[in-house]
């Protein structure tokens, strides 16, 4: 998963709305959003290759999403990201407590963030910094940097949800996670992958012949303890290839 903004607002009908997208290499295996057999009430997509996910929903409205941070350099984790919200998602501790019994096994992981809660807290954990956080009521975002890191399309992400909010029209907001648009080369951050491949992973939407956006999804938790996901897949180039809706 490498762009996540969201609206967060306790008290509120609608608690939390998450708009995402998941960029990965074509090749890699997966399945599309659903229901896991051995876990009942999970939903979430499914990285075939290490088991785990990159954002799902659980019963009593636990929600769990990553992102991994773009650093060239770093000595790879011996464990999958995957795995931690997968962890979340299958138990019943409280976020806080459940980030802070991560933060001792954090190296094991890729650098990552983390975002974990429900429908009276949200929380974010980042890797690199180890330090975990309840999140104020507001509009927030992250990619592959930090919580807000003010980059340009989460920047953009950021503006086109709050425009979106009033009504939450879901086409609009498939739209949003749909914008291609790449900002001017002097916008762009430097995380050591060179000019041309910044160049691809700046917009919203991620389209190329071997890497790119494979789903956008949106999460609606409400305050009545109903939750709606919806999930449209892509594949070489950002051709369409399906898409998939829960409601429970």
């Amino acid at each position: 998963m490498c762009l996540i903004v969201l609206a967060w607002r306790p008290g509120h009908a609608l608690p939390l709305l998450v708009v995402a997208n998941r960029d990965e290499f074509y090749a890699r295996p997966s399945a599309g959003l659903g229901e896991w057999a051995d876990s009942p009430g999970l939903v979430a997509g499914r990285d075939l290759q290490a088991g785990g996910t990159w954002l799902g929903s659980s019963p009593g409205g636990r929600f769990a999403a990553l992102t991994n941070i773009r650093d060239p350099g770093a000595v790879q984790g011996s464990r999958s990201r995957g795995e931690l919200p997968l962890r979340f998602l299958r138990d019943d501790q409280s976020p806080e407590r459940f980030l802070n019994g991560l933060r001792a096994e954090a190296d094991d992981y890729s650098g990552f963030n983390l975002l974990v809660g429900d429908r009276q807290q949200l929380w974010h954990f980042n890797s690199h910094n180890g330090q975990a956080r309840a999140l104020p009521a507001g509009i927030h975002g992250v990619s592959n940097a930090d919580l807000d890191t003010p980059w340009p399309k989460l920047q953009r992400a950021k503006a086109a949800l709050a425009q979106a909010l009033d009504g939450a029209d879901e086409e609009r907001l498939f739209a949003l996670l749909g914008d291609r648009e790449k900002p001017e080369d002097h916008a762009l951050p430097d995380t050591g992958v060179g000019l041309a491949t910044e160049r691809l992973l700046s917009s919203v939407f991620i389209a190329s012949p071997n890497y790119g956006t494979r789903a956008s999804t949106l999460v609606q938790l409400h305050a009545d303890g109903s939750r709606r996901l919806r999930e449209r897949r892509f594949g070489v180039d950002g051709v369409p290839l399906g898409e998939t809706r829960f409601e429970g």
